[in-house]
């Protein structure tokens, strides 16, 4: 994709995670690393077809943001906020010292404030307009999110919401690594939120087919790529990254946890929901993905893939990954810990991919006793327990709604 400077990579230098894996970086990496599920049964979905989902345990807005900020926000922003917040700290930076005119804010989401709106929607039949509140439509604004979070950190350059469902993330990502090697942008907090945990959504995503009804065993619910899975279970959660070009992370001593390398974004046109059935267009968003980073497919050693847990996605992503890699690369799916986070995975699993390079370890996939035998090609997935193994090139692939696909590579700093 990018045409300003091919095989140029951006670095992270910062991490913010807010998940049901936990809160901040140290909490999400040993979940992920353990393969145990976050997915429980939801209180707050008690009644309902589907009443399990992964919440971020334990996040306290009003803790987090003080009264003032938190009653104003959905929780989709609020939990962008506080991961901005994460990042810009690991980074070492100081939105109070920087100069905010060359700083930039992209961050994908899909469905913005919808529990704030099924809310008011329904204070609004039940009872009179007046009784609606003032605050609804910025509350339930998707484009917000990244307004509140260049509001928060004194952000001025360019601010976008990217929207391309469940690979928004990865998009961001993309979007934000072109802004800096086009000399837009000299820092960039680039990511994904979401938290779409409501009655009303999670019907629609059950009547379609994509939920796992696996409601009895709430913590095995969620088994990418194994034989017996039948669908995703619903998380919530936010992952921002501080992205700078590699010279200048170098310049000033930061800690790059690694590079984001290559991206690429293709489109299926094939159906509204379902992927290609071969995966075609995954499969040349990750070439492309690769040839934008001068890196050749036998060099990849793990793929961070976007292995829902759904029957066509695994199977459809399978063959993808296999037509352009092989059976070389180590293949881990972090959703059977963090369920489906919708828009922010993209940004969640680039988060997890860099972590694997900084760090020589690869997550397993959670809930795989054994792989999905229609799935006729073979990937290496990762199961049981985490391989200590030091690598050099990964990727991270997103598939969403809609046939939109994404591919980014990441290489160690």
């Amino acid at each position: 994709m990018s045409g300003v400077a091919r095989g140029r990579g951006v670095a992270v230098t910062g991490i913010g995670l807010v998940t049901p894996a936990g809160i901040g970086v140290d909490e999400n990496w040993r979940r992920v690393l353990s393969g145990v599920s976050a997915a429980t049964t939801d209180p707050e979905l008690k009644g309902e077809r589907v009443d399990i989902s992964c919440r971020v345990p334990g996040f306290d807005a009003t803790a987090e943001l003080g009264r003032r900020n938190a009653w104003k926000l959905d929780r989709f922003a609020q939990l962008a906020i506080v991961s901005a917040r994460q990042a810009v700290a690991d980074a070492g930076l100081d939105c109070g010292s920087w100069d905010g005119t060359r700083v930039g804010v992209v961050i994908g989401n899909s469905l913005g404030g919808v529990a704030t709106l099924e809310k008011q929607l329904r204070t609004y039949f039940e009872g009179t307009p007046d009784d609606v509140s003032a605050l609804m439509i910025p509350m339930g604004m998707v484009n917000m999110v990244a307004g509140y979070v260049a509001m928060d950190q004194k952000i001025h350059g360019p601010s976008l919401v990217t929207a391309t469902a469940c690979a928004s993330g990865a998009s961001a990502i993309g979007t934000a690594r072109e802004w800096l090697l086009s000399g837009l942008c000299d820092v960039v907090l680039a990511g994904g939120t979401e938290s779409a945990i409501s009655p009303g959504t999670l019907n629609g995503l059950s009547r379609m087919g994509a939920l796992s009804a696996r409601t009895d065993d709430p913590a095995a619910a969620s088994r990418p790529f194994a034989h017996d899975r039948d669908g995703f279970v619903a998380g919530e959660g936010a992952a921002i990254l501080v992205l700078e070009r590699c010279e200048d992370a170098t310049a000033r001593n930061a800690r790059r946890y690694a590079d984001i390398a290559g991206f690429s974004a293709t489109s299926d046109a094939h159906h509204a929901t379902a992927p290609h059935p071969q995966g075609a267009g995954l499969a040349r968003a990750l070439r492309d993905a690769l040839s934008d980073a001068g890196v050749f497919p036998d060099e990849v050693e793990h793929v961070n893939a976007h292995g829902t847990s759904t029957p066509m996605n695994d199977l459809t992503e399978a063959r993808a990954l296999h037509s352009v890699l092989g059976d070389r690369a180590a293949v881990t799916s972090t959703k059977g810990v963090t369920g489906h986070t919708l828009a922010a995975a993209g940004a969640v699993e680039a988060a997890y991919t860099a972590l694997a390079l900084h760090h020589g370890a690869l997550p397993p996939t959670a809930n795989v006793n054994s792989l999905d035998p229609s799935i006729d090609v073979d990937i290496d997935v990762v199961t049981g327990q985490a391989r200590q193994k030091r690598i050099q090139v990964a990727a991270s692939t997103s598939l969403g709604f809609g046939g939109h696909n994404a591919a980014l590579v990441l290489t160690a700093a």
